[in-house]
């Protein structure tokens, strides 16, 4: 999908991710490191949450969900959000890596007022999980339509990705944390599959984009102590952005 869509400048390849959820790419990839060299910008509270497992010292962490980078309205961050606050952390700490994680092209579908996402805009129903109830047969939509809605959810990030890439120094890589079965047959268990479970590894939910792009000289890049300026969530809150997010309860 992204090769399709995608005209993001920059030599594109694949690589295989260590995980088949946020939660494993992150214990996957953070656990163990020193990353005091590294600002964090996350649309995505699966750090906060697991916060306590993940054994890692970023410079900064900015959780872009918290508070008025939330959109109510369409129960995620969108795109246009991350990048202005990753922008401002560009010209906030010159000397450290970014490590932005945008929501897009994971549900919710911005721009897909449809039956599968009627329980997610209206509030009717806020049980479940919805990539268990197209198991299950709960929501009946081909995996055409999902894709569909994928690649609009996708084509509205895009813009706003190569706006930041453009306007950063030196190295960065456009890549994703997992994939998405949209009723590909899983295994060993032979079922259609939907969502990205944890502990299922097939390609596609572990072959994910590796685009390279460099634009100009990199910067010096170092290590300062972390900031300590951190703002505690209620449980509650943190609850209801994953369900938001399509995340099983």
């Amino acid at each position: 999908m992204f090769e399709r869509r995608s005209e993001l400048p920059g030599q594109l390849e694949s690589r295989v991710s260590r995980g088949s959820a946020t939660t494993e790419f992150l214990s996957a990839n953070l656990n163990g490191r020193d990353l005091r060299d590294t600002v964090y910008v996350t649309a995505n509270p699966q750090f906060y949450q697991n916060q306590e497992t993940i054994d890692t010292t970023f410079h900064k962490v900015i959780q872009v969900w918290q508070r008025e980078g939330w959109d109510e309205e369409y129960g995620t961050v969108l795109p246009e959000t991350v990048t202005k606050y990753a922008n401002r952390a560009a010209e906030q700490y010159p000397n450290k890596r970014l490590l932005v994680h945008y929501m897009q092209p994971h549900y919710p579908f911005i721009d897909s007022a449809t039956q599968f996402d009627k329980q997610h805009l209206t509030g009717e129903d806020r049980t479940g999980n919805v990539w268990d109830k197209l198991i299950t047969g709960e929501i009946d939509i081909s995996p055409d339509e999902i894709w569909r809605m994928y690649e609009d959810n996708l084509d509205r990030a895009l813009p706003h990705i190569e706006k930041l890439m453009t306007e950063l120094d030196g190295k960065t890589v456009v890549t994703g944390d997992h994939g998405n079965m949209v009723g590909e047959r899983s295994s060993p268990i032979a079922i259609s599959e939907w969502g990205h479970p944890r502990g299922m590894y097939t390609p596609e939910l572990v072959t994910v984009p590796w685009l390279v792009f460099e634009n100009g000289p990199r910067r010096e890049i170092r290590a300062d102590d972390p900031s300590t300026d951190t703002e505690n969530v209620s449980s509650d809150v943190v609850a209801e952005r994953l369900r938001d997010l399509g995340y099983a309860e």
